[in-house]
């Protein structure tokens, strides 16, 4: 745990507005016009995970990555009315419509490949259980995860970097026995009859399930599991869970194909976490929520 910083320490970098590494290839393969626009910025973790989504579902989209939303463009209030990101534009229809949000936008996805792509991020809709033990473990990321990693990386005082840590801790240990369940439930012999049916009940399960794939889980949470590897780790000295099972899951994550394609170089998140690091005045809205105690926008 590093002790808490002090204005002197702040190194005044500013968020950036250009994907870096893997993560900006992917942006310029992705600048022909299509029937949906993503609307983003580099390094929002809400961005990410349905910039996840959109690579693994196979689905086409061009990309608007480097949008300023601390600026609030035109172009994207009038897909997110909030000027938060992501949002998208749907060319389909005339004129064109648009969605914001990150969860509904994920369910609209997938409702979309459903009738395109046929791929899917959750288990198959013939087990309801199963994709109820994942919207479960969605639930915590949002509800308990992400909260607390915008806490910890905001607090000031060395009590309450030791307290944030303690919780951000607490929160990833929480996912993780909600990925042991779904395994225990519908792996481990309580759910699946054999062999064959076990095979297609991991399908959504995530990485965490061996022989898994990326679920609608991983996607959800991997955006901020990955920034604490580096902006967490750099500036409150954090350091992920140890134990086998969790370092090969974070291994997976990190270097599935999908998931690595969305991320830039480390030292983006970097530069762009500073003003959360250093609490500076208002820093966004998600931490000015957490400054105030209100819920996230």
């Amino acid at each position: 745990m590093s002790s808490a910083p002090s204005n002197s320490d702040d190194s005044g970098k500013h968020y950036r507005n250009e994907c870096t590494g893997v993560a900006l290839e992917t942006v310029q393969q992705h600048q022909q016009p299509q029937d949906i626009t993503l609307f983003g910025s580099c390094f929002c973790p809400f961005v990410q995970r349905v910039w996840v989504a959109f690579e693994f579902l196979g689905i086409p989209y061009k990309i608007s990555y480097e949008v300023d939303p601390y600026k609030k463009p035109k172009d994207l209030l009038e897909v997110s009315p909030k000027g938060l990101v992501p949002g998208l534009k749907l060319h389909t229809f005339n004129p064109p419509r648009a969605l914001n949000e990150s969860t509904v936008i994920l369910e609209y996805l997938e409702d979309l490949a459903a009738t395109t792509t046929k791929r899917s991020l959750l288990p198959s809709i013939a087990h309801p259980y199963a994709r109820a033990l994942v919207r479960l473990q969605c639930d915590h990321v949002n509800r308990a995860l992400v909260p607390a990693f915008y806490r910890y990386l905001q607090a000031q005082t060395e009590d309450a970097q030791i307290e944030g840590g303690k919780e951000f801790h607490a929160a990833l240990e929480g996912l993780v026995a909600l990925f042991e369940r779904a395994e225990r439930e519908i792996l481990g012999g309580e759910g699946a009859a054999g062999e064959g049916e076990k095979r297609a009940l991991a399908h959504g399960l995530g990485l965490w399930v061996e022989g898994g794939d990326l679920g609608y889980a991983d996607a959800m949470a991997g955006p901020w599991i990955f920034r604490a590897s580096n902006a967490l780790k750099h500036y409150r000295g954090f350091e992920l869970p140890k134990g086998t099972k969790f370092e090969a899951y974070i291994e997976k994550l990190f270097n599935h194909p999908v998931f690595k394609a969305t991320c830039s170089t480390e030292d983006l998140y970097i530069d762009s976490y500073a003003r959360y690091a250093f609490n500076r005045l208002n820093t966004s809205q998600v931490a000015n929520a957490i400054n105030f105690g209100r819920g996230l926008p």
